[in-house]
C-alpha cells in the first residue's frame, strides 16, 4: 500500500524514534509498504517517521548511484532498530534531497565511513561497516530516526537563505507526484 509522505514542519519528523520488538504488529507489511512508497516516490531511502511512524525502521536502495559508486550496485536493505556506533573517515560533501522536503537539494557534509548495528527483516542482528555513498544514504535515513533532517546539517547562513522556501513547503506550496501529509 502506498503511504503518504509527511512534509517538512510536521512534528512527527522531529521526534526520536523508538526501538521495536519482533512482535511489532504488522511489521512485515509495513516494511513492504515502505519499499513500495519509496519506489513510487522515486526515493533511494525511506524512514518510518517520513510516513508518520516513530519507530526505528528504514529501507534503502542505492542502485541509482551504482554508476558513481560501484558499492551501491545491489545495495538494498531494511534496517530495524538501527544504531550508528561510529562515524569515521573524511568529511565529504554530497548534494542531498529528501522526499519530506520536496524541491530542495543542498550539499551536506558527512563522514564517509560508519559502523552500525541493526536487525534485518528476519530479525537477524548485524554489525557492519559501510563507506562511500552507502554510508551517506544510511546516515541520511538514520537522521530521520533521530528527529533530524538534512537541512539541520547546513550552516546558519544557508538555513537562513532557505527559510522562505521551507516555509512555503510547510504551507503546501510545491508540486510532487506522491501522496503527502502537511503539518497542521
Amino acid at each position: 500500500m502506498l503511504l503518504p509522505i509527511y512534509i517538512y514542519g510536521h512534528p512527527v519528523l522531529r521526534k526520536v524514534s523508538e526501538d521495536i520488538t519482533p512482535e511489532h504488529e504488522g511489521l512485515k507489511k509495513f516494511i513492504d509498504d515502505l519499499w513500495q512508497t519509496m519506489y513510487e516516490s522515486d526515493g533511494v531511502g525511506l524512514a518510518a517517521p517520513q510516513v508518520g511512524k516513530n519507530i526505528r525502521v528504514f529501507v534503502v536502495d542505492g542502485s541509482a548511484f551504482a554508476e558513481i559508486d560501484p558499492a551501491c550496485a545491489g545495495f538494498k536493505k531494511a534496517f530495524i532498530n538501527a544504531h550508528i556506533l561510529e562515524r569515521t573517515g573524511e568529511d565529504v560533501p554530497f548534494n542531498e534531497g529528501c522526499l519530506s522536503i520536496p524541491g530542495i537539494h543542498e550539499d551536506v557534509i558527512r563522514k564517509d565511513k560508519i559502523k552500525i548495528t541493526y536487525r534485518d527483516e528476519n530479525w537477524v542482528e548485524h554489525t557492519e561497516e559501510f563507506e562511500g555513498t552507502p554510508a551517506r544514504i544510511i546516515q541520511h535515513e538514520y537522521d530521520h530516526l533521530e528527529g533530524m533532517l538534512f537541512t539541520d546539517h547546513l550552516s546558519p547562513l544557508k538555513k537562513s537563505l532557505l527559510k522562505r522556501k521551507l516555509n512555503h513547503i510547510s504551507a503546501g506550496k510545491f508540486k510532487i507526484d506522491y501522496r503527502f501529509v502537511l503539518p497542521k
